[in-house]
């Protein structure tokens, strides 16, 4: 028969300035209890990394070997439903009370991949949990333990910093342009960076938050674009060359697998040009959709973007050095060959 609660058995304490339960408990129970926040990049719900099996897998099989042991597991008992769970405090211990029909109310704040697989195992675990953070609050725990982390996507600590960030488009202008990008049905990124967190069925991935934030960061600093106007403005400003570019390359941006356009060294070159252009440009009223296009088309197309192609095999900071030079010559050469006819 089901049990109508569960009960852990343990002691309150601090952890720095927050007050903490503290207990021990079956593996198979926790995972009963709690559950990973997983950002849906579709809804932008939650806020953990995508879940990695092999990680969680390796934890398995390593805690049921003799000598095993792991340090506490970290929860959140988040505010919900009244009575879905409480602390009832006696003079030297405690007890934090799960109801079992309240379902998962503990989030898996820094052990998502330790408890993943251990659904149906009775080996005792320690765990500290917090005690009605809000999800803001639990995300900056989970930032500030898991942000040197090995594996944890960079784009994701991007995303958190954008979700936790007082003014954004002040603080990481970069960001801002970036994530308007991705969120901007209008922009021909919609929805196509890669934030780190569970992508919706169906997307044709390309670039990363993170790349894309870096090489607008270039950007910014070539054209210096911030001095003359705002970051609002400077975000449409790099939609508009976006779009441009699926227009001219239609074939290849529609084909994201078989092209290195919208892979890193594509991003970094042509955010490259599009300082080029930006700087080139009489005025910044001019910089609209229009221009971008009818620089664009006299020499983008002539550029070979697949594998096989020049960019192939170029990366790191030299690699994105050479696709620039060479995107910068095919511009050139497709001048020479207008003005001279050939």
């Amino acid at each position: 028969m089901r049990a109508a609660r569960h009960v852990f058995r343990g002691v309150m304490g601090y952890s720095a300035e927050r007050e903490v339960f503290l207990g021990f408990a079956p593996a198979r129970t926790l995972f009963a209890v709690s559950f990973a926040d997983v950002l849906d990049e579709e809804t932008g719900r939650g806020y953990q990394r995508r879940p990695n099996v092999q990680h969680s897998l390796d934890f398995r099989r390593y805690i049921q070997q003799a000598g095993s042991t792991t340090i506490p597991l970290t929860f959140n008992a988040r505010p919900g439903e009244p009575g879905g769970w409480q602390i009832v405090r006696t003079v030297d211990t405690a007890r934090l009370v799960v109801q079992a029909a309240a379902g998962r109310v503990l989030a898996r704040v820094d052990c998502q991949h330790r408890l993943g697989h251990l659904h149906d195992l009775d080996v005792p675990l320690p765990f500290m949990c917090f005690l009605g953070l809000s999800q803001r609050e639990e995300m900056e725990v989970f930032n500030i333990i898991n942000s040197k982390a090995k594996g944890l996507s960079a784009s994701l600590l991007d995303f958190h910093a954008a979700t936790l960030a007082n003014d954004l488009a002040s603080e990481r202008p970069e960001l801002f342009i970036s994530l308007h990008l991705h969120n901007e049905e209008r922009s021909p990124w919609h929805r196509q960076l890669d934030l780190g967190g569970r992508s919706t069925s169906g997307l044709q991935r390309r670039a990363s938050l993170r790349t894309m934030q870096k090489a607008t960061k270039r950007f910014l600093s070539q054209t210096r674009l911030l001095q003359t106007t705002s970051v609002g403005t400077a975000a449409e400003t790099v939609l508009a060359f976006w779009s441009a570019v699926a227009d001219v390359l239609s074939d290849a941006w529609a084909s994201p697998r078989r092209h290195l356009l919208t892979k890193g060294v594509g991003v970094y070159a042509l955010m490259a040009i599009a300082a080029d252009l930006v700087v080139e440009a009489p005025d910044t009223e001019s910089l609209d959709r229009r221009y971008f296009t009818a620089r664009l088309a006299d020499f983008l197309p002539l550029v070979d973007w697949t594998s096989a192609g020049p960019f192939s095999g170029l990366g790191g900071e030299a690699g994105v050095k050479e696709a620039i030079a060479l995107l910068r010559v095919a511009r050139i050469t497709s001048r020479l060959t207008v003005v001279n006819g050939v």
